[in-house]
């Protein structure tokens, strides 16, 4: 139980560590917010409303935020009301991250954790009164065992059989149990004293021996802020001048579609080329492996997508191209009625095409640069 609740624990406090020790300036002068919502790798609507809320309810987001994450957490340790009201205080902030962006599980799995912060008291009155009953007498029992008084007798029982006490077999489990808890504890406060002693002398070889099994890691959420926001989009051609654009399932494309609510679920296909777009095509094996799979229309491939606009055939050309997005301004979604507005910046990735022999080439983009107009 308190692996857990250090597990929590470690989640948010490292967290707020990692941003003032990143060095991002956003997060020193408060401003990490001012494009959050449109920015992460899939945003909502609810986080296009919040967006245009006025710079001092984004520099006060940032200021709380990492007042919670770096002193309130700390209330985890403390005993009865302070517990429950560190409860409701991060349990409310993360229902207005779930709401404003798609983190898939992960809010959901610290949502859930926070549940230790509460103790039974505080629980039991939320309980059908049935298993009420029951846990007032498991816990009078447990209460007798705690203070030596033997169990009453069961007069079912064989009176020669011999009492042995706790049993061997128990005992080893506990003793194991007990040095891997121990061991995955260690593994988790050596780097969480790294974070603040960079040669802090204890041994690193337990560390290094569980890594394998990646049980143990270092939490570090949102340390340096994404500044811009770039989507890679996928186009077919049949003669290198005009294209149409494969629709994707989650993540923004059509600039009239409203941002939507889908996490738990995790698109992880979406997911990656958000990260993909932050780096280089050459960087990231995904998006010419989509285009090779889109010039034979793979359907594993196409159910990726929302649809194939080459249904009868594939295109003889394929290629992904970047385009940089904003959230619209309220003026335009007022006129326009648009979510976002969207800027062509170039190619991403050499624009493929499938030889006689299945393998594939490069086309010289030059002639095939015209953006896909929607």
């Amino acid at each position: 139980m308190f692996l857990l609740l250090w597990e929590w624990f470690r989640i948010y406090f490292q967290s707020g560590v990692v941003k003032l020790e990143s060095g991002d300036p956003t997060w020193r002068n408060l401003t990490a917010l001012y494009e959050y919502y449109q920015n992460g790798p899939l945003p909502t609507w609810i986080g296009w409303y919040l967006q245009h809320l006025p710079h001092w309810f984004h520099i006060a987001s940032a200021a709380a935020t990492l007042v919670m994450e770096l002193i309130l957490v700390w209330m985890a340790f403390l005993p009865g009301h302070w517990k429950t009201a560190c409860f409701f205080i991060v349990t409310m902030w993360q229902v207005v991250v779930i709401a404003t962006a798609n983190y898939a599980f992960l809010n959901y799995l610290v949502l859930i954790l926070a549940i230790l912060l509460l103790d039974d008291a505080f629980l039991r009155r939320f309980l059908p009164l049935r298993w009420r009953d029951s846990l007032d007498e498991e816990a009078h029992r447990t209460g007798n065992a705690k203070l030596g008084k033997p169990p009453a007798p069961d007069m079912k029982a064989n009176p020669l059989t011999p009492v042995t006490g706790v049993d061997s077999l128990t005992t080893i489990r506990s003793g194991l149990l007990a040095a891997v808890f121990t061991w995955i504890f260690y593994a988790t406060v050596v780097p969480f004293a790294q974070m603040f002693w960079r040669g802090v002398p204890l041994p690193a070889k337990p560390v290094v021996w569980l890594e394998p099994f990646r049980i143990a890691n270092q939490y570090g959420l949102f340390a340096v802020m994404t500044p811009h926001r770039y989507e890679i989009e996928f186009q077919g051609s049949n003669d290198g001048q005009h294209s149409e654009a494969y629709p994707f399932r989650y993540k923004p494309q059509d600039v009239r579609e409203r941002p939507r609510i889908y996490a738990p679920y995790q698109p992880r296909f979406d997911w990656n080329l958000w990260f993909a777009s932050l780096g280089s095509w050459q960087q990231n094996a995904i998006v010419p492996r989509t285009e090779e799979l889109l010039l034979v229309n793979d359907r594993a491939m196409l159910r990726l997508f929302s649809g194939n606009p080459f249904p009868d055939a594939p295109p003889r050309l394929v290629r992904a191209v970047l385009w940089q997005y904003w959230f619209s301004s309220l003026e335009e979604k007022r006129s326009q009625d648009v979510w976002w507005r969207r800027q062509f910046l170039g190619i991403y990735a050499p624009t493929l095409t499938e030889l006689p022999d299945g393998s594939f080439a490069i086309v010289d983009d030059a002639i095939v640069s015209s953006p896909f107009q929607p």
